[in-house]
């Protein structure tokens, strides 16, 4: 049984949510209503193990404290409790059938959504449809911060030449081309003036982004200019706004975690041996050090390893011995990490990643 544990109008990323039945906030269910309704028979997360006890929703507030009087009684034959879940990783709260995502979400007990790189329309197409009570919360980060020909901004193009994307959904919609501080001071405004709820960036084997940035096999395979992160960092937070940055190796991790960013999408080697060249599976490695300071600065590592897998026997098993590794070494150092698939188009196979 999924408990309807949730504050309406806020997002509780990844593993923040199991703290509220840990002590018991007065956090609103969906249901409003002056009645005081026991639960008996339910075996409730506590973060840590499951403890058999009777909860009471008082007023549409969650307690574990008995009030004066109960109104009715719900048996829960032996259930187990546990807050919704967050999706700290999908881009797929768009327009397109979005009342059956929003049905799929909330029967999986998944009531937060998190889409880094969306385009402003679509967010405010379907607006009206979450962020209530009977629905999901999601919050976006609208376009992202990239280099030239970086990625995201094949996406944008593939979709522009087949006509189901306007040219105003490329540059200036979905992605902002950033390769200097003037180009960062020149389009920020246009990026704030879309009312983002926080900032997507973008870092792609950055220990290379000279010998990549104006080579046009590297299309796709790049992002920003490493030395630009903390000046977007500094100008986010000065807005009041959290950054997240796509990586894909341990440099990107590293330069991600020198900058200052609040969080890091997806794990080094996520998408391992599909670069447009060859890399040692050392090159995706999380250094001890940088798992420390990850851990030190509280920046979130969303995962995204629902679906990482590789057609070569052997590279399967690289990847799997590389995942495991580093989350060893996050976990080991009490590193702040968080679910997210990355499924755009379902719950259990990612299609693409922004």
């Amino acid at each position: 049984m999924i408990c309807p544990l949730r504050k309406k109008g806020t997002f509780f990323p990844g593993l923040w949510i199991l703290f509220l039945v840990l002590f018991c906030l007065p956090v609103r269910v969906p249901a409003q209503t002056d009645q005081a309704i026991e639960f008996i028979n339910g075996n409730w997360f506590n973060s840590y193990s499951f403890e058999k006890k009777t909860c009471y929703a008082i007023g549409g507030v969650l307690s574990f404290h008995r009030p004066a009087h109960v109104d009715a009684t719900i048996d829960l034959h032996g259930g187990f409790v546990v807050p919704p879940f967050g999706e700290a990783h999908n881009h797929n709260v768009q327009p397109l059938n979005i009342e059956a995502l929003i049905a799929l979400y909330l029967r999986h007990g998944i009531f937060y959504v998190k889409n880094p790189n969306n385009l402003p329309r679509d967010r405010a197409a379907v607006l009206p449809k979450i962020n209530h009570p009977a629905s999901i919360d999601a919050i976006f980060s609208n376009g992202g911060l990239t280099g030239s020909k970086g990625h995201p901004a094949e996406i944008a193009e593939r979709l522009i030449k087949r006509g189901l994307w306007t040219d105003a959904d490329g540059e200036g919609g979905f992605y902002y081309t950033v390769e200097s501080e003037a180009d960062l001071n020149h389009k920020w405004p246009s990026l704030l003036a879309t009312k983002p709820e926080f900032i997507k960036t973008y870092l792609l084997y950055s220990e290379q982004y000279k010998r990549r940035q104006n080579d046009p096999k590297f299309d796709g395979w790049k992002g920003l200019d490493p030395s630009l992160l903390p000046l977007i960092v500094k100008k986010a937070h000065e807005a009041g706004l959290r950054v997240s940055t796509h990586i894909e190796n341990g440099a990107d991790f590293h330069n991600a975690l020198a900058a200052g960013v609040d969080e890091i999408n997806h794990m080094p080697g996520f998408r391992y041996a599909t670069d447009v060249e060859q890399h040692p599976i050392s090159e995706f490695e999380i250094s001890e050090a940088d798992a420390r300071l990850a851990a030190k600065h509280g920046t979130f590592v969303v995962t995204t390893l629902g679906d990482t897998t590789q057609s070569d026997p052997e590279l399967r098993r690289q990847q799997d011995a590389l995942n495991t590794r580093n989350l060893g070494l996050l976990l080991k150092h009490n590193v702040k990490a968080v679910l997210g698939s990355d499924a755009y188009r379902s719950t259990r196979s990612r299609k693409r990643s922004t």
